[in-house]
């Protein structure tokens, strides 16, 4: 970040204000990953389902950026609850500690995303680190297409590590699985 970019503001939303702003939440969406709404796994629909899912989960936490009040992009994530099932679809060989949730272990980051018009600005790291501030959780894990090069690097330069490739659903792609220790 440049000392000309704008600073944009961050509001923490819980599970109520998520709905608030389901419209934008879905624009930015939409936006993002235009070119793959019409694949099931990532229609505007499902993916409004699996917010709602994320939302009713306990450590739900989501953060919004805003530029001159316009949303610049989002970050949103849970704590893994006891037993998750998380890690089932995990396809290689890891120690079987690493997969082991009590309900405080682990945060999940489920989506962070910036709009194109503000992107290599770093607000997705601003965003990223406004949503991880103050977790009580060991680590946190997330899932990345593995040919998203920006993403992966990104992540790595923030100090995530591969844990291995991650299918959530059946329909799904595969993932990398990646962890980030936050203490």
């Amino acid at each position: 970040m440049t000392a000309s970019t704008p600073i944009p503001t961050f509001d923490r939303l819980n599970a109520t204000e998520l709905h608030q702003y389901r419209d934008e939440l879905l624009a930015v969406y939409t936006e993002v990953y235009a070119e793959q709404l019409d694949t099931p796994f990532f229609s505007v629909p499902r993916y409004w389902d699996r917010l709602v899912a994320y939302a009713s989960r306990d450590g739900f936490s989501a953060v919004v950026g805003r530029l001159d009040n316009q949303l610049i992009g989002y970050a949103l994530g849970y704590t893994l609850p006891p037993g998750s099932r998380w890690w089932s679809g995990l396809r290689d060989d890891v120690d079987p500690a690493l997969l082991v949730e009590d309900g405080r272990r682990t945060f999940a980051l489920n989506e962070i995303m910036v709009r194109e018009a503000f992107r290599r600005r770093g607000y997705a790291r601003q965003l990223h680190d406004a949503l991880l501030a103050g977790r009580s959780e060991e680590r946190a894990t997330l899932l990345v297409l593995p040919n998203n090069a920006p993403a992966r690097s990104a992540y790595l330069s923030w100090n995530w590590y591969g844990l291995g490739e991650l299918q959530p659903f059946n329909d799904a792609p595969v993932y990398d699985a990646m962890l980030l220790d936050l203490e």
